[in-house]
């Protein structure tokens, strides 16, 4: 039997690959036909050693296999030598952590002949639902508020958050069984690098009710309006930087080693150019200008000049 794991949700699909194995090793006490294989490292000749044998025993053989698609030379003899595996009473798991292309042909192969599945990044509702088991699991509900802030703070890395969810869980342990807004507030610490550029690509992209949304999320988790404010500056700024000089400089580490900007950032940057004039940028950037003064000297409260600062560009 074949089994393919593979998906960008490491954690949900580790925890899948431990119920097999755990699995076998209810059934199989000795442990003795389980091997792992990092291919990354090891060879064909390696699995082969391992899955052609027969026990003695004629137990069936668990083999792990990672890292299969850095791995060129296996990937060829694996399929050569295909038949003898295909009707296999063992079980070889095949289990990828990086991405994959999905035009990758081994990648094809696997998903014509194995049992697979693919563990996607979870994203709203479902994600709430898994957060909702998860507090279960302790004994612990938790409000509708708590769940949008925990998912505004964290994201929806599941490791990370399984380590959130066990140290709310134990900081409640006595004191409650409904985890409030208040207490996520109390305990979880908001990503530190928290992502402000997808809510400048929304501005940029002049996708204003998203951009608005983003905004008030950086607010909910603590991000100060003047903070904010100073990182739309930040990219205006580079955006006029990057598009004087693009039409001169085609590689972007050229403009990055001239602007001294991280090559990250210009990529990024390149990607929005073409949403504006030269002349759009400036006058935009001539807005935040006012805006700050305007902030400063208490003419209008912060948070409502951000809503209008986007509403006008």
């Amino acid at each position: 039997m074949l089994i393919f794991l593979y998906g960008k949700d490491t954690y949900r699909s580790r925890q899948k690959l431990n119920e097999i194995t755990d699995h076998y090793k209810e059934i199989h006490k000795s442990g003795l036909n389980l091997n792992y294989l990092d291919l990354k490292t090891q060879k064909f000749s390696d699995f082969y050693d391992k899955i052609r044998p027969v026990s003695m025993f004629k137990e069936k053989k668990l083999l792990v296999l990672k890292n299969s698609f850095l791995n060129k030379d296996f990937q060829q003899k694996f399929q050569e030598l295909f038949k003898k595996f295909k009707n296999t009473d063992d079980i070889i798991v095949f289990y990828q952590e990086d991405e994959i292309a999905k035009n990758d042909s081994f990648f094809k192969f696997l998903k014509r002949n194995s049992k697979y599945q693919e563990f996607k990044l979870l994203k709203g509702q479902k994600l709430k639902d898994w957060l909702k088991k998860e507090f279960k699991k302790y004994d612990k509900n938790i409000t509708e508020e708590a769940l949008e802030g925990l998912i505004d703070f964290v994201g929806n890395d599941l490791w990370q958050l399984s380590n959130e969810i066990k140290k709310i869980a134990s900081y409640n342990l006595k004191n409650k069984e409904i985890i409030s807004f208040e207490d996520i507030k109390l305990l979880v610490r908001p990503k530190i690098e928290t992502d402000i550029f997808e809510t400048i690509d929304a501005i940029a992209s002049k996708n204003k009710k998203r951009a608005i949304e983003l905004m008030h999320k950086h607010l909910r988790i603590g991000d100060s309006p003047m903070y904010l404010l100073s990182m739309i500056n930040y990219q205006l700024r580079n955006l006029i930087i990057i598009k004087e000089l693009a039409p001169f400089y085609k590689s972007p580490w050229a403009i990055s080693k001239m602007t001294g900007l991280h090559p990250y950032v210009v990529r990024k940057t390149l990607n929005l150019i073409d949403n504006f004039t030269i002349d759009q940028l400036k006058k935009i950037y001539q807005k935040i200008f006012q805006v700050d003064l305007n902030i400063k000297t208490s003419k209008i409260e912060s948070k409502l000049a951000l809503d209008l600062l986007i509403a006008e560009i």
